[in-house]
Protein backbone atom coordinates (compact mmCIF):
# COMPACT_ATOMS: atom_id res chain seq x y z
CA UNK A 1 0.00 0.00 0.00
CA UNK A 2 2.84 2.36 0.92
CA UNK A 3 4.46 1.72 -2.48
CA UNK A 4 1.21 2.55 -4.30
CA UNK A 5 0.95 5.91 -2.51
CA UNK A 6 4.55 6.78 -3.36
CA UNK A 7 4.00 5.76 -6.98
CA UNK A 8 0.88 7.90 -7.17
CA UNK A 9 2.68 10.88 -5.63
CA UNK A 10 5.64 10.45 -7.99
CA UNK A 11 3.29 10.22 -10.97
CA UNK A 12 1.42 13.34 -9.86
CA UNK A 13 4.69 15.27 -9.41
CA UNK A 14 5.88 14.16 -12.84
CA UNK A 15 2.59 15.29 -14.41
CA UNK A 16 2.86 18.70 -12.73
CA UNK A 17 6.45 19.11 -13.93
CA UNK A 18 5.51 18.21 -17.51
CA UNK A 19 2.57 20.63 -17.44
CA UNK A 20 4.80 23.37 -15.99
CA UNK A 21 7.37 22.79 -18.75
CA UNK A 22 4.68 23.02 -21.44
CA UNK A 23 3.15 26.18 -20.00
CA UNK A 24 6.48 27.90 -19.50
CA UNK A 25 7.66 27.23 -23.06
CA UNK A 26 8.04 30.64 -24.77
CA UNK A 27 6.12 29.49 -27.86
CA UNK A 28 3.06 28.50 -25.83
CA UNK A 29 0.76 31.49 -25.20
CA UNK A 30 -0.17 30.27 -21.74
CA UNK A 31 3.57 30.33 -20.92
CA UNK A 32 3.22 34.04 -20.22
CA UNK A 33 1.03 33.87 -17.12
CA UNK A 34 0.86 37.65 -16.65
CA UNK A 35 -0.25 38.23 -20.24
CA UNK A 36 -2.77 35.39 -20.00
CA UNK A 37 -4.17 37.01 -16.85
CA UNK A 38 -4.32 40.38 -18.63
CA UNK A 39 -6.17 38.75 -21.54
CA UNK A 40 -8.66 37.14 -19.16
CA UNK A 41 -9.26 40.45 -17.40
CA UNK A 42 -9.63 42.53 -20.57
CA UNK A 43 -11.80 40.02 -22.38
CA UNK A 44 -14.20 39.83 -19.42
CA UNK A 45 -14.07 43.38 -18.04
CA UNK A 46 -13.82 45.72 -21.02
CA UNK A 47 -15.59 49.06 -21.17
CA UNK A 48 -15.02 49.68 -24.90
CA UNK A 49 -17.91 50.02 -27.31
CA UNK A 50 -18.45 51.12 -30.91
CA UNK A 51 -21.18 53.54 -29.88
CA UNK A 52 -21.04 57.24 -30.62
CA UNK A 53 -21.72 57.98 -26.97
CA UNK A 54 -18.62 56.02 -25.92
CA UNK A 55 -16.48 57.93 -28.43
CA UNK A 56 -17.88 61.22 -27.12
CA UNK A 57 -17.28 60.18 -23.51
CA UNK A 58 -13.51 59.91 -23.96
CA UNK A 59 -12.97 63.67 -23.68
CA UNK A 60 -14.75 63.69 -20.29
CA UNK A 61 -12.81 60.73 -18.90
CA UNK A 62 -10.21 61.23 -16.23
CA UNK A 63 -6.67 60.96 -17.58
CA UNK A 64 -6.20 57.97 -15.29
CA UNK A 65 -9.14 56.08 -16.83
CA UNK A 66 -8.46 53.34 -19.37
CA UNK A 67 -10.23 52.19 -22.52
CA UNK A 68 -10.33 48.41 -22.22
CA UNK A 69 -11.52 45.40 -24.16
CA UNK A 70 -12.66 44.87 -27.72
CA UNK A 71 -15.28 46.83 -29.62
CA UNK A 72 -16.94 44.34 -31.91
CA UNK A 73 -16.11 40.69 -31.28
CA UNK A 74 -14.81 38.59 -28.40
CA UNK A 75 -11.03 38.75 -28.04
CA UNK A 76 -8.89 35.87 -29.30
CA UNK A 77 -6.10 34.84 -26.94
CA UNK A 78 -3.86 33.64 -29.76
CA UNK A 79 -4.30 36.89 -31.72
CA UNK A 80 -3.88 38.97 -28.55
CA UNK A 81 -0.53 37.34 -27.83
CA UNK A 82 0.58 37.94 -31.44
CA UNK A 83 -0.40 41.59 -31.23
CA UNK A 84 1.28 42.34 -27.92
CA UNK A 85 4.43 40.51 -29.07
CA UNK A 86 4.44 42.36 -32.42
CA UNK A 87 3.94 45.77 -30.80
CA UNK A 88 7.11 45.29 -28.73
CA UNK A 89 8.97 46.38 -31.88
CA UNK A 90 7.62 49.89 -31.21
CA UNK A 91 8.26 50.05 -27.46
CA UNK A 92 10.38 53.19 -27.81
CA UNK A 93 7.52 55.18 -29.36
CA UNK A 94 5.42 56.15 -26.36
CA UNK A 95 2.40 57.10 -28.46
CA UNK A 96 1.92 53.52 -29.68
CA UNK A 97 -0.06 51.63 -27.03
CA UNK A 98 1.76 48.37 -26.21
CA UNK A 99 -1.61 46.69 -25.65
CA UNK A 100 -4.37 47.52 -28.15
CA UNK A 101 -7.02 46.46 -25.64
CA UNK A 102 -5.82 48.62 -22.72
CA UNK A 103 -5.26 52.26 -23.60
CA UNK A 104 -4.84 55.16 -21.15
CA UNK A 105 -7.58 57.77 -21.62
CA UNK A 106 -4.92 60.50 -21.59
CA UNK A 107 -3.25 58.94 -24.65
CA UNK A 108 -6.58 58.31 -26.39
CA UNK A 109 -7.47 62.01 -25.99
CA UNK A 110 -4.11 63.10 -27.40
CA UNK A 111 -4.33 60.79 -30.40
CA UNK A 112 -7.98 61.59 -31.06
CA UNK A 113 -7.07 65.29 -31.27
CA UNK A 114 -4.30 64.42 -33.74
CA UNK A 115 -6.92 62.99 -36.11
CA UNK A 116 -7.91 66.56 -37.04
CA UNK A 117 -4.46 67.72 -38.18
CA UNK A 118 -3.79 68.34 -41.84
CA UNK A 119 -1.01 66.46 -43.54
CA UNK A 120 1.18 67.65 -46.39
CA UNK A 121 0.41 66.03 -49.76
CA UNK A 122 3.37 63.64 -49.28
CA UNK A 123 2.25 62.74 -45.75
CA UNK A 124 -1.33 62.32 -46.98
CA UNK A 125 -0.07 59.85 -49.58
CA UNK A 126 1.44 57.69 -46.82
CA UNK A 127 -1.81 57.92 -44.84
CA UNK A 128 -3.87 56.97 -47.89
CA UNK A 129 -1.62 53.96 -48.44
CA UNK A 130 -2.35 52.76 -44.89
CA UNK A 131 -6.08 53.34 -45.39
CA UNK A 132 -6.07 51.22 -48.54
CA UNK A 133 -3.79 48.45 -47.31
CA UNK A 134 -4.55 47.82 -43.64
CA UNK A 135 -6.57 44.73 -42.82
CA UNK A 136 -9.57 46.85 -41.84
CA UNK A 137 -9.14 49.34 -44.71
CA UNK A 138 -8.53 52.02 -42.11
CA UNK A 139 -7.49 52.22 -38.48
CA UNK A 140 -10.58 50.20 -37.43
CA UNK A 141 -13.48 48.32 -39.01
CA UNK A 142 -15.96 51.14 -38.32
CA UNK A 143 -15.84 54.82 -37.45
CA UNK A 144 -15.92 54.29 -33.71
CA UNK A 145 -13.54 55.77 -31.14
CA UNK A 146 -10.72 53.50 -32.38
CA UNK A 147 -11.03 54.97 -35.88
CA UNK A 148 -10.30 58.46 -34.57
CA UNK A 149 -7.72 57.46 -31.94
CA UNK A 150 -5.73 55.19 -34.24
CA UNK A 151 -6.32 57.47 -37.23
CA UNK A 152 -4.73 60.21 -35.14
CA UNK A 153 -1.91 57.84 -34.21
CA UNK A 154 -1.28 57.20 -37.91
CA UNK A 155 -1.06 60.92 -38.63
CA UNK A 156 1.20 61.50 -35.64
CA UNK A 157 3.53 58.66 -36.68
CA UNK A 158 3.79 60.05 -40.22
CA UNK A 159 4.30 63.65 -39.14
CA UNK A 160 6.47 63.23 -36.03
CA UNK A 161 8.41 60.04 -36.81
CA UNK A 162 8.42 60.00 -40.63
CA UNK A 163 6.55 56.68 -40.84
CA UNK A 164 5.76 55.36 -44.29
CA UNK A 165 2.33 54.09 -45.27
CA UNK A 166 3.66 50.54 -44.91
CA UNK A 167 4.79 51.22 -41.33
CA UNK A 168 1.45 52.77 -40.35
CA UNK A 169 -0.30 49.77 -41.92
CA UNK A 170 1.76 47.43 -39.75
CA UNK A 171 0.97 49.39 -36.58
CA UNK A 172 -2.74 49.47 -37.40
CA UNK A 173 -2.80 45.74 -38.16
CA UNK A 174 -1.04 44.94 -34.89
CA UNK A 175 -3.31 47.36 -33.01
CA UNK A 176 -6.60 46.03 -34.34
CA UNK A 177 -8.90 46.18 -31.30
CA UNK A 178 -12.04 44.75 -32.86
CA UNK A 179 -11.55 41.36 -31.26
CA UNK A 180 -11.63 38.02 -33.00
CA UNK A 181 -8.81 36.62 -35.05
CA UNK A 182 -9.14 38.43 -38.36
CA UNK A 183 -10.50 41.25 -40.43
CA UNK A 184 -13.85 42.91 -39.67
CA UNK A 185 -14.36 45.23 -42.63
CA UNK A 186 -17.88 46.62 -42.26
CA UNK A 187 -17.83 50.23 -43.44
Amino acid sequence: MHTNVLSSVALAIAAVLVLAAILSAPTHPAGNVALAAQFNYLSASGNSSCSTSFAESIDAMSDTDRLRGSCCSPMSMHRYFEQVEGLKKYKDITEIPPDPYDIPASLAKKLKAYYEIELTPEEQEAYAYAMANSHEKGPCCCKCWRWYVYGGLGKLLIQKYGFTGEQVTEVWNLSDGCGGSGEHVTH
